[in-house]
């Protein structure tokens, strides 16, 4: 499918490629020209539908292989393959005394009156743990030498266990990673198969649990994903790509192929990532200060709050939680991320009946294989796809741009069989329940994750994209309280087009504790520098030449406290002068957070971090919604169950590439295009912008309510 974005002073071939759960999406841009695609994931080997999707938008422009400037991927590889435990086998070595503490973690209880609790399993089974004879201490002093002869067993045993990936941890690595170091030379001398993965390379902090934890996951998923990102670039290349491959982080920044591989963790988040990048490039476009994003594709459904036009950055997520909306119920890693809400609520999400008799949608999906029931495919299981195909939601014949043919009576039959036999409801009620409850699934993913940030959805403006999302967002809107809602541009792989809009960045950190009264000065400036030429070289390796932005923080608390907050560094080298100016900004951002400072206190900087970004990001041509033009000329109707009225009903379809600026249309009613259908319920009214998005009005929401939200959002 081909259509016009608005004009680009790029001239180059740039293209973007989402491998999600069930589809993956491919963008391609060349100037003002953009041609999109959506082709099945092939969950075995994700780059033959990487390749495959490429090589067909490649034909649809006109253009081959060897005209691509830019190639930019983001994958659910490493994320599916932690949640689904489905990693290589994984060893951890560790500090003598020490290999349990992945188990006992926090020694806290996320749900501290559930006598039933269950804790999330490690990734790494005891017996595949080891104590290694060494200790460093948190000075980096070596108290005990490393056991040179013991390592060497342990790299038989390793084998003969059939071991492919091997994490090292040990404690106090961040302070003195000598050993950390020795041991992967020793293991690569004498079991030189094995891939290995210091703490001290990629998570190089204080806090031993969550150390141990990010390490034994990039352990985990390093010879999947190393081995995918390999055999795509030998098949990219073979077909004549002339530059490397570049990768989306989880922390919304562009990184290299070789990066991903020694640091496959960093890509966990990288899809959903690449979905915020576009929220808040189109919030910007539009003017919307407070935005929430939502994503819904085929597996999961991702929100995440933007304010000021920046979404909320983290530097540690849980994963696999065992309870989905309680927090410390999965296991943490410890990098940069984009703050999100991650459930499984997507197209193939599994709807059942549960043991108390009620209607449960997801988390487990059906994916790209089986599929939904209407994918005939092999599916049996009924799922919100089917629901929506049963309800005449979406086009059959244009479903995922024509590449899956949606079979309307193989939805009904599964939603006969696995829901409505069960509940006594009709096929039409048994799929308004899916809908009505994965939509609900949503909104209170929303509204706890607003809690815990100390947001407030009701002054947001949703931008909804993803596959499924359109579908979804003015039903989730009304059940927010969101009044204004946009779709974006080719809403439907909009997390790749986010790729294409994201910097080329590279983000350090290191642990380094230091009383601001007693500071060594020289020690720090040494630190901050290794961090600064780390990060250069990354970014410099995907954006040679490019000017280089910095941004230098310390991790500060008084001394005591448990947990740090983030503060500016002053400019330059790092002397007395500067350690004098951060101490009066720790106060006086502390004093910001928590209404008063704590002068009589000693403060302390426990950790370092320096952010490199290529160059300055252009801001995006802002957009508008025109003056009223007119209502829109529908293109046809289509047979819609109407769930209020409870009867089918002839609703007004609209094809989103023939909507002229200014023109309105009134709910209920159907925009579709070939990668996705917005739905506008009764209520609703959409407009198109300038720039083609579509924004979706809730005229149930009063003058006053408007007028307050226009009010919050200059605010």
């Amino acid at each position: 499918m081909s259509s016009n974005s608005h004009p680009s002073s790029d001239p180059r071939v740039r293209v973007a490629v989402d491998v999600g759960g069930t589809f993956t999406d491919v963008v391609l841009l060349r100037g003002a020209e953009k041609h999109t695609l959506k082709v099945l994931t092939t969950p075995t080997a994700p780059e033959q539908a990487v390749l495959g999707g490429v090589e067909e938008v490649l034909q649809q422009a006109g253009a081959s292989w060897a005209d691509v400037d830019l190639l930019i991927l983001g994958t659910t590889l490493a994320t599916n393959a932690l949640i689904e435990r489905k990693g290589a086998p994984t060893a951890l070595l560790t500090t003598h005394g020490f290999r349990d503490l992945v188990e006992i973690g926090l020694e806290d209880r996320f749900a501290q009156y559930d006598v039933f609790l269950d804790k999330p399993a490690p990734l790494v089974p005891r017996h595949w743990r080891h104590g290694v004879v060494e200790r460093v201490d948190a000075a980096g002093r070596v108290i005990t030498p490393l056991d040179e002869a013991q390592v060497f067993v342990l790299a038989k045993q390793l084998l003969a266990d059939c071991i492919e990936s091997v994490a090292v941890c040990f404690l106090h690595g961040y302070a003195n990673p000598a050993h950390e170091r020795r041991v992967r030379e020793l293991l690569r001398e004498h079991a030189p198969g094995l891939w290995v993965s210091l703490a001290s390379d990629v998570c190089p902090e204080i806090r031993e649990y969550e150390r141990l934890s990010t390490i034994s996951a990039n352990a985990y998923v390093q010879p999947q994903v190393a081995g995918y990102l390999r055999r795509l670039q030998e098949g990219a290349t073979a077909r004549g790509l002339r530059a490397e491959p570049f990768l989306m982080t989880s922390g919304g920044a562009i990184t290299t192929l070789q990066a991903g591989i020694d640091e496959p963790v960093r890509l966990v988040e990288s899809g959903p990532a690449g979905g915020a990048v576009l929220a808040r490039q189109v919030a910007e476009q539009i003017g919307a200060t407070r935005a929430l994003s939502f994503d819904m594709g085929g597996t999961t459904a991702k929100i995440c709050f933007i304010d000021d036009y920046q979404p909320q950055i983290s530097r540690s997520f849980e994963f696999g939680r065992v309870h989905r909306h309680l927090k410390g119920s999965g296991l943490p890693i410890r990098i940069p991320v984009i703050e999100m809400v991650e459930i499984g609520a997507g197209g193939g999400s599994i709807a059942r009946v549960n043991h108390l008799g009620v209607v449960q949608v997801g988390p487990d999906s059906a994916g790209s294989s089986p599929g939904p029931a209407a994918y005939g495919l092999g599916g049996e299981l009924p799922t919100v796809t089917d629901a929506h195909a049963a309800l005449g939601t979406i086009d059959p014949a244009r479903f995922a741009v024509g590449k899956v043919r949606l079979d309307p009576q193989r939805a009904r039959d599964a939603l006969l069989q696995g829901l409505a036999a069960q509940t006594g409801l009709d096929v039409e009620s048994a799929a308004q329940a899916v809908v009505e409850i994965v939509t609900e699934n949503m909104a209170n993913a929303a509204r706890v994750h607003a809690s815990e940030l100390g947001k407030v959805a009701e002054e947001s403006t949703l931008i909804a994209f993803g596959g499924a999302a359109p579908l979804h967002a003015a039903l989730l809107a009304r059940k927010l309280g969101v009044a204004r809602l946009v779709i974006p541009n080719s809403a439907g792989v909009g997390s790749a087009l986010g790729f294409l809009w994201a910097p080329v960045a590279y983000q350090t950190v290191r642990s380094l504790a230091q009383r601001l009264d007693r500071i060594d000065n020289a020690a720090v400036d040494k630190l901050l520098g290794e961090l600064t030429a780390t990060a250069d070289d990354v970014v410099l390796r995907a954006a040679p030449g490019a000017a280089l932005v910095r941004h230098r923080q310390a991790f500060m608390r008084y001394a005591g406290q448990g947990h740090e907050i983030p503060v500016e560094l002053p400019e330059g080298p790092f002397d007395a002068a500067a350690s004098q100016a951060l101490h009066q900004r720790f106060e006086d951002r502390y004093a910001a957070l928590y209404g008063r400072s704590l002068p009589h206190i000693a403060a302390e900087a426990v950790s370092w971090s320096v952010a490199v970004e290529a160059g300055g990001r252009a801001a995006p041509e802002p957009d508008e919604v025109v003056a009223d033009t007119g209502r829109a000329e529908p293109s046809g109707t289509r047979r819609l169950y109407d769930a209020d009225a409870g009867r089918w009903t002839e609703v007004p379809v609209y094809e989103r590439t023939a909507l002229g600026a200014g023109r309105w249309i009134e709910g209920p009613a159907l925009v579709v295009e070939d990668e996705t259908t917005t739905h506008v319920i009764a209520g609703f009214e959409a407009r198109a912008t300038r720039l083609g998005a579509l924004v979706l009005n809730d005229t149930t929401v009063g003058p006053q309510d408007r007028a307050e939200l226009v009010e919050a959002e200059a605010a």
